[in-house]
């Protein structure tokens, strides 16, 4: 799921254990202990929604190892601040901090060098909306960031949030920046992403009350914690459950980039209550694939709860997986199969009620 380990080969495993019975004679030599890979390391990145405490963290952190991600490091040079729970607290979360200020005084690049992550999970920019700075000006800093993540790992994965909302007693109009902000992140990261360090939005603003998910109108309580940790959780299984290359920088192999896929969700009809949407995953990669998997998020307490043409697994909040049939699990180049679903909703009936996310694997 994270990558090859690499195994003992069977001679060093049986000259360990003659070694322990003392069947070998003292002159021979053991085999050499195989080394284990290295963890995937994801860098949480941002302000003090990342970071003071940032217990969504703790939560995500906690949800990978139940699902079965164990060979997860979560890296950055601050450590953790208390959540009333065991989880890896590193991160780059810096309270008070501008996404603005951060690119435009280089800060980033030492913290890269010290943790070198191969995922960023990034949720930047409230102090930015908070300052009145303009959209134009943040995503030109994200643009800076992107590149310098880039230059100390050409394989980065980023995932990007559409910031929480905001609403703090002494901003009345942080509301409205944020939104204007939120509305610019898709089409950023569209022209951003490449097949090679690709840039993923996850919606953490969809759903979110600052009513009852923040303590003052711009920090998550637990309650929003919970939330931030289920948004980030499918986006991020799809690209542990994609892989993550074992070396940094290497050119790629002859033939393009790696296997990749999309989804696009369609409403069919609608009810009060619900919905029946189809879902295209498209193979995007240059190569046929050996199967696809769509994870996804639900908004405004919408629940999928059928699917036909593909297998789902749900989680108690609602995020999902759907995988292929294996029949529908290879499509060429370009091609494209589908999968229905109803939905439960509980927002505008004609409002797709999920954010997806798309991951395939490989054809051998």
């Amino acid at each position: 799921m994270l990558g090859n380990r690499l195994r003992l080969p069977l001679v060093g495993l049986f000259a360990v254990i003659l070694m322990t019975l003392g069947g070998l004679a003292p002159h021979a030599a053991a085999a050499p202990a195989a080394e284990e890979a290295d963890p995937v390391r994801v860098m949480p990145l941002g302000d003090s929604i990342t970071g003071s405490p940032g217990c969504w963290r703790a939560v995500l952190w906690n949800r990978l190892r139940d699902a079965g991600y164990t060979d997860v490091d979560f890296v950055g040079t601050l450590g953790p601040q208390g959540c009333g729970q065991a989880y890896d607290g590193d991160n780059e979360g810096h309270g008070g901090e501008l996404v603005t200020n951060t690119a435009a005084q280089n800060l980033l690049p030492a913290r890269l060098a010290a943790t070198r992550p191969d995922i960023v999970v990034m949720h930047f920019g409230t102090n930015d909306v908070w300052s009145n700075i303009a959209p134009d000006r943040i995503l030109a800093a994200y643009t800076k960031l992107v590149e310098q993540m880039r230059a100390s790992n050409p394989d980065m994965r980023v995932l990007v949030a559409q910031i929480i909302p905001m609403y703090p007693s002494t901003c009345t109009e942080c509301a409205r920046r944020a939104v204007e902000l939120n509305a610019r992140i898709p089409a950023w990261a569209q022209a951003t992403t490449t097949s090679r360090s690709p840039v993923t939005v996850v919606d953490q603003w969809t759903g979110f009350s600052t009513a009852t998910d923040t303590y003052d109108g711009v920090h998550p309580n637990a309650a929003g914690d919970a939330k931030i940790a289920a948004r980030w959780y499918p986006a991020l299984a799809a690209l542990l459950d994609a892989g993550v290359p074992e070396e940094p920088g290497e050119p790629e192999e002859p033939g393009g980039p790696g296997p990749s896929c999309s989804a696009t969700y369609r409403v069919v009809s609608s009810w009060q209550g619900g919905q029946q949407g189809e879902v295209t995953v498209t193979n995007t990669s240059p190569a046929p694939i050996a199967g696809w998997a769509v994870s996804g998020a639900p908004s405004g307490g919408a629940r999928i709860t059928q699917v036909w043409n593909g297998s789902l697994t749900t989680a108690a909040d609602g995020t999902f997986k759907v995988t292929d049939m294996a029949w529908n699990g290879t499509p060429a180049p370009g091609a494209s199969v589908t999968f229905g679903l109803i939905a439960a909703t509980t927002g505008a009936s004609g409002t797709p009620p999920v954010t997806l996310t798309c991951s395939a694997r490989a054809a051998s």
